[in-house]
């Protein structure tokens, strides 16, 4: 069974009133279903199984995966060789981490259920410092698995281009996030569902800023 995003009226209100062009996109575009991966290590693996591929490679190592194991856990990844988790089409390095990972959470290194008593900037350091989680790959994490409610990533490019077709603006500087992202707040993340939208072409018509000095 597919799990996704959970959002209902009460987010969908509250950024409506707090912003207008967003209210505009959330009408055009209605609900968004989003997968997620409850599971905090299964969503680690799969995170950085998708690394600098293509979402159709990923999907197809990830069901090798599925297929072979069932369900991925620590105790399953520490079973296998890393020849054999290279086997499932994963580079060497990639490998090192996900072994790395379930290590980590077999020792009792890394906590992986402490996470979810920590707040937002905790869970994304505790994250990061794990091999092969950045910032980013850390922050789509609180989102797409742990479901935490107001992340805004800086560092991703569809969020900034949701940004910019929006509120017609150039250049989106941390200033301007920093504004947005309090405007969208507690729900920041349900906002990134429609940005996220917005960058993908949900809304006909709607296309990236072009300066005005640009179209002569």
């Amino acid at each position: 069974m597919t799990n996704y995003f959970q959002y209902g009226e009460k987010e969908i209100e509250h950024l409506k009133k707090a912003d207008k062009e967003l209210a505009s996109v959330i009408e055009k575009v209605g609900i968004i279903q989003r997968p997620v991966i409850p599971d905090i290590f299964e969503a680690l693996v799969h995170s950085i199984v998708g690394q600098q591929i293509s979402a159709k490679a990923h999907q197809t190592v990830w069901e090798r995966m599925l297929k072979e194991l069932e369900k991925i856990t620590p105790a399953a990844i520490d079973g296998l060789t890393h020849e054999k988790i290279q086997k499932f089409g994963i580079t060497k390095r990639k490998a090192g981490y996900i072994k790395s990972v379930a290590q980590k959470v077999l020792t009792g290194e890394f906590d992986i259920h402490s996470l979810h008593g920590m707040p937002d900037g905790e869970v994304c350091a505790r994250l990061s410092e794990l091999d092969g989680i950045g910032v980013w790959t850390a922050e789509m994490l609180m989102i797409f698995s742990m479901q935490r409610p107001n992340v805004l990533s800086y560092g991703d490019l569809a969020i900034h281009r949701g940004l910019r077709m929006v509120y017609r603006q150039e250049k989106i500087d941390k200033e301007t996030f920093n504004m947005y992202w309090k405007l969208y707040t507690p729900y920041a993340s349900v906002a990134s569902l429609y940005l996220w939208a917005v960058a993908g072409g949900a809304i006909e018509g709607m296309n990236d800023y072009v300066p005005e000095k640009s179209k002569r």
